[in-house]
């Protein structure tokens, strides 16, 4: 999903600076779903809305609570397996899916405008995360060295294979966020209340990473300023949540999504403004395109729905 690999992304960031230790992606997931899911059934409780929302909606809750799930468990595997310019470039594909999903599940009709502002944002995106930087194209896990084991195949061509296999689930986690904006927008519509899709994402989402986090990693005890930091930014990932939800309730999905774009301009601005980005001239052109198709989105203001 395109605000986790922000959200894992600032992270990193933080806890580098701040020296902090490094934790293991499930329990930062596991963090963000549980507080996701804390902060929005206080919402719903506090505004008196049913907390698994009306009945005529339910169905598209599950279903945005699936694909949404599905959409970030791959992504925590690609993100492991990836450098993280390749697994941004992967995540930023979801606006694409959404759009391309919106038209067969919500019946939405793509203007050019929109395929263009979507195109500019998504070229943005590889001009900024094209060239090496300090951060994103660190790979997360060592990469083996190529030699021959005793069977006569390849290492490498074992890490190639793995490498592969870990753009497809990119690829799936992409397509799998795509159907989720389809179904968030549906039910945010249905029930006039975009956070019970929120909600069910996050109580669902926190079982699977639960269980994840238990079979796949040790658990480890996070520092004082490493839990102060997941907590601060899952509140973050919270209002992310909510805000994306209202958009895609007020506004067709296309144009809700271009606007997921600005994370990665705004991030490389910020990089770049604190010297831990290399200024150079594909970053700028990238940020142009994205800004340009942002604001050419947002200027043409929301399209009029016939009743």
């Amino acid at each position: 999903m395109v605000s986790s690999v922000m959200i894992y992304c600032v992270m990193e960031v933080l806890l580098d600076v701040c020296s902090a230790q490094s934790l293991p992606l499930f329990e930062v997931a596991f963090t963000r779903c549980v507080i996701i899911s804390i902060l929005s059934f206080m919402w719903l409780r506090r505004s008196g809305e049913p907390i698994f929302g009306p009945a005529n909606v339910r169905n598209l809750l599950v279903s945005r609570a699936l694909t949404g799930c599905v959409s970030l468990l791959a992504f925590i595997y690609c993100i492991q397996r990836l450098p993280m310019s390749q697994a941004m470039i992967l995540s930023f594909t979801t606006p694409l899916m959404a759009s391309v999903a919106a038209r067969f599940i919500l019946h939405e009709n793509l203007k050019i405008a929109d395929v263009a502002g979507i195109a500019f944002s998504f070229f943005g995106v590889i001009f900024l995360l094209g060239s090496p930087t300090s951060i994103e194209d660190r790979p997360n896990q060592p990469q083996p060295v190529p030699a021959r084991n005793v069977v006569g195949v390849s290492v490498g061509a074992k890490a190639t294979g793995v490498h592969v296999f870990a753009v497809l689930v990119g690829l799936v986690s992409a397509l799998a966020g795509g159907v989720s904006y389809c179904y968030l927008r549906a039910a945010a519509k249905a029930s006039d209340q975009p956070v019970g899709t929120i909600f069910s994402f996050g109580l669902l989402s926190t079982a699977a990473v639960a269980i994840c986090m238990i079979i796949t990693q040790d658990f480890v005890l996070p520092s004082f300023y490493s839990f102060i930091l997941m907590i601060f930014l899952s509140i973050l990932a919270f209002f992310a949540e909510l805000f994306l939800a209202r958009g895609l309730q007020l506004e067709k999905t296309s144009k809700a999504a271009n606007i997921q774009y600005l994370e990665v301009a705004l991030y490389q601005l910020w990089g770049m403004g604190s010297l831990r980005v290399a200024l150079s001239f594909g970053k700028i052109v990238g940020c142009v395109l994205v800004f340009v198709s942002a604001c050419c989105t947002m200027y043409f203001g929301p399209e009029k729905e016939m009743e």
